[in-house]
């Protein structure tokens, strides 16, 4: 079983910067898609960010509300993910939860079925 824990969450004014990371229990470079969603209140949760592949095979994929800003990488010292958060905005307050899901040969398989359990970020004007 994979247990995710996500770490770096925080308070931050407009315009400013945080980088959010997901721990996994074991090893996940080559063998797990990770992913970022958020949920904001009252909001539904929604996709942030992706990653998939290894090596010279990463793809990412972001959202249009925050391609520009925001990059995941994968993190071997951690066995996961982080998320480079810039130029924050008031409307990315929610709180960010780590996901993943299997993968071989780079290719990412069945729905996200692991999750950890969520840092707040809260981004004022």
């Amino acid at each position: 079983q994979l247990q995710l824990v996500e770490s770096g969450g925080g308070s931050v004014q407009d315009g400013g910067n945080l980088t959010l990371s997901c721990e996994a229990s074991k090893y996940t470079y080559s063998s797990y898609c990770m992913a970022w969603f958020r949920q904001a209140p009252g909001k539904e949760r929604e996709s942030v960010a992706h990653i998939a592949g290894y090596d010279l095979t990463i793809r990412t994929i972001y959202s249009d509300s925050v391609k520009g800003r925001f990059t995941i990488s994968r993190d071997n010292a951690i066995n996961g993910v982080q998320l480079q958060m810039n130029n924050l905005k008031p409307e990315d307050t929610a709180v960010y939860y780590c996901a993943a899901r299997p993968m071989s040969g780079g290719t990412c398989y069945d729905v996200y079925k692991y999750w950890g359990q969520g840092t707040q970020v809260t981004v004022s004007s």
